[in-house]
């Protein structure tokens, strides 16, 4: 979603306007869970939810890349459509926050129908990890921006100090992979790695330069 969007921005090509359209009805119609307000993340082949895990990471981001899609897109409709439902993910993220702005990881309720899963409950992930927080900083900038949640942008604001105490390797650059709810860092996963590089946070840095300007 994100690249078709960007490419959409500097080439309006009919058949990228066509699968652009397509990825904004995917994740509108089949991956947002309507119930919940959350992102439905496992499929079956005919888009049947695996599993009841909620990422509030994915939501926050979701909530924003899906509102940027439809602006670039450009069609009154789709924005129509799309807006209420930004609103409701970042909300349904929002399960996820703190008082100090940062956001856990997710919550996973294991696969949908075990009987055992019922028994057991709910695991909760309440890591506090880099690119969750990235992403909770662009996800409510981004409500105060285009919807004037003046309590969003404190929110954001609360997060990013989070970052800068907690996440941020002030002596050895780059932020840490994660620190527990605690605030006690981890030294165990990569800095840098095939699943940690400086994407989100760099992003997340360059969104809000663009959009304080």
């Amino acid at each position: 979603l994100e690249p078709y969007a960007n490419l959409y921005r500097v080439w309006k090509d009919p058949r990228l306007e066509k699968q652009l359209r397509g990825l904004i009805a995917i994740f509108t119609e089949k991956i947002l869970n309507r119930r919940n307000g959350h992102l439905n993340l496992f499929f079956g082949d005919d888009w049947t939810n695996k599993y009841e895990i909620f990422s509030y990471g994915h939501d926050i981001e979701a909530s924003w890349l899906i509102h940027e899609a439809a602006l670039v897109l450009g069609d009154p409709a789709v924005l129509a459509k799309v807006e209420p439902l930004v609103r409701r993910i970042a909300r349904a993220a929002e399960e996820g926050l703190n008082s100090d702005g940062s956001m856990i990881h997710e919550k996973d309720c294991g696969l949908i129908g075990d009987p055992t899963a019922l028994f057991y409950g709910c695991e909760m992930d309440d890591s506090l990890h880099w690119w969750v927080q990235a992403e909770n900083v662009v996800g409510h900038v981004n409500l105060w921006q285009h919807f004037g949640d003046e309590n969003s942008l404190a929110i954001a604001g609360r997060c990013w100090e989070f970052i800068k105490s907690h996440l941020v390797d002030h002596e050895n650059g780059e932020w840490l992979w994660s620190v527990d709810r605690f605030g006690r860092p981890n030294h165990t996963d990569d800095k840098a790695g095939f699943w940690k590089r400086p994407y989100h946070n760099s992003r997340m840095c360059l969104e809000v330069i663009e959009r304080a300007l």
